[in-house]
Order: C-alpha cells, then sequence, then structure tokens
C-alpha cells in the first residue's frame, strides 16, 4: 500500500474518533489542554492497536470477526448516545456524565477504532507493513481527535446547554451508520 493510500485510510478512520472528540468538546467546553491531550492518546492508541490486532488475527478468524464488530461498534455508541440524552433530558445543572472519564474514553475507543481492527485484516491481506501502517493510522487519530476537542468547544459555545443533546445523537448516529455500512456495504 503506497503512503497516499496510506493516508487516505488513516483519515477515514479517524472520522469515527474525531465526531466523538468534538462530541467530547461540545459536552465539557471547560476543558484543559491535558484534557485535549488525553482524548488524542486514547483515540490515536486504539486506532494504533487495532489494525495490529486485526492483522494478527486475519490468518485465522477474520471472517467471524467481521461478521459482528460492527454490532459492538453500534451497540457501544448507542449506549453512550442514549445515555448522554437520558441526562440531558433529566434537566440536571451540572453534567451528570463525564465524556472524559477514563471508563468512558475506554469505551469510545474501542467503539470507534473496531473499524481499524477490520482494516488490520485488509492489511494482511495486502500485505502492507503493520507497524508502520499502524503507526500513520495511530498518529492521524490523534492529531484529529486532540483538535476535534477544541471544535467541539468552538461548536458548544454556539449551541449552549443543547449540547449534551446533541452530542448523544451524534454518537448514536455514527453507531448507526458504522452498522448500515456493514450490512448493506
Amino acid at each position: 500500500m503506497d503512503i497516499v493510500s496510506l493516508l487516505f485510510l488513516s483519515v477515514a478512520l479517524a472520522m469515527d474518533a474525531f465526531s466523538v472528540a468534538v462530541t467530547d468538546g461540545l459536552v465539557v467546553r471547560s476543558f484543559k489542554a491535558f484534557d485535549a491531550l488525553k482524548v488524542g492518546l486514547f483515540f490515536g492508541l486504539f486506532q494504533f492497536l487495532m489494525p495490529c490486532i486485526g492483522n494478527f488475527l486475519a490468518s485465522f478468524a477474520s471472517s467471524y470477526i467481521e461478521s459482528f464488530d460492527h454490532w459492538i461498534a453500534f451497540g457501544l455508541l448507542a449506549f453512550l448516545g442514549i445515555r448522554m440524552i437520558w441526562e440531558a433530558l433529566r434537566g440536571e445543572e451540572e453534567i451528570p456524565q463525564n465524556p472524559l472519564k477514563i471508563s468512558t474514553l475506554f469505551l469510545m475507543a474501542i467503539a470507534t477504532s473496531i473499524d481499524a481492527l477490520a482494516a488490520g485484516i485488509s492489511l494482511a491481506a495486502v500485505s502492507a507493513p503493520i507497524l508502520f501502517s499502524s503507526l500513520v493510522i495511530g498518529i492521524v487519530a490523534f492529531l484529529f481527535s486532540f483538535f476535534g476537542m477544541y471544535a467541539g468547544r468552538k461548536f458548544g459555545d454556539i449551541l449552549g446547554n443543547k449540547a449534551e443533546i446533541i452530542g448523544g445523537i451524534i454518537l448514536i448516529l455514527i453507531g448507526t451508520k458504522t452498522l448500515l455500512e456493514h450490512i448493506f456495504g
């Protein structure tokens, strides 16, 4: 795989992580640079690890993994999105669920990197150098996620208290998009 194709793949894989990072920035508008760095590192690390895992599994389990990976991503993102909307509609003054909590970031990073697992399987099929490819994918995801937090903060200032509901809807839509892409090709 040539570098231009790898960069396009990396950007495509980073879009879900970028959208979730924007959502985090929408909800938590008073974050510090460390928080954006933490989000970027979580998404970048998982986007790096999942192609490596997918590449490793490609030799014996690719058809099995591809048959249910989209359901995992959909379930995790839908759960997080519905929970965000539910908590926003309950009318609590503070954000009841912190999207920057380690456990929440862990779930979102897994959910948004399921496609990277499948990409690792595809990279094995074309004999691409997996460590280099995964490193490029991880760096692009880190950058998109880091700057996505700041983009979300800008939009959050405009949207005000509706940001958490919009963020929940975005997570559900990302999960639904992932599911539909895998079901209908």
